[in-house]
């Protein structure tokens, strides 16, 4: 899976600041859709650090076993699109655009010593 793949399925990166501490794509990457499911619900995807799999989840980092709704291999497009699918059948079909949340561009002042 690539960012443009991801994109072109409607998912946004989770944290887009320039200055955001993550992995490398090739190791951990975390998504979320920019379109809500009809409910509500809201659809994250994760390749967490190390395993060859990514995990669709209704949050941004499930920890439990029951919070992931599938987990697909790497590069199984099919896969994927069918998961997504899915999510959006079971939750009433496809609803609005996720409200977008601006991040806080307060920094606190740090004493220099």
């Amino acid at each position: 899976m690539t960012d443009s793949y991801l994109r072109s399925l409607g998912f946004v990166a989770t944290d887009n600041t320039p200055s955001a501490q993550r992995p490398s794509f090739a190791h951990a990457w975390r998504y979320q859709h920019e379109i809500l499911a009809q409910d509500g619900a809201r659809l994250f995807i994760e390749h967490p650090l190390g395993i060859d799999a990514c995990r669709l989840s209704l949050l941004a980092a499930p920890l439990a076993a029951q919070d992931v709704l599938a987990s697909v291999g790497l590069h199984d497009r099919p896969g994927l699109e069918a998961a997504v699918q899915a999510f959006f059948t079971a939750h009433g079909g496809v609803g609005q655009p996720a409200p977008y949340v601006a991040p806080s561009t307060f920094r606190p002042y740090r004493r220099q010593l």
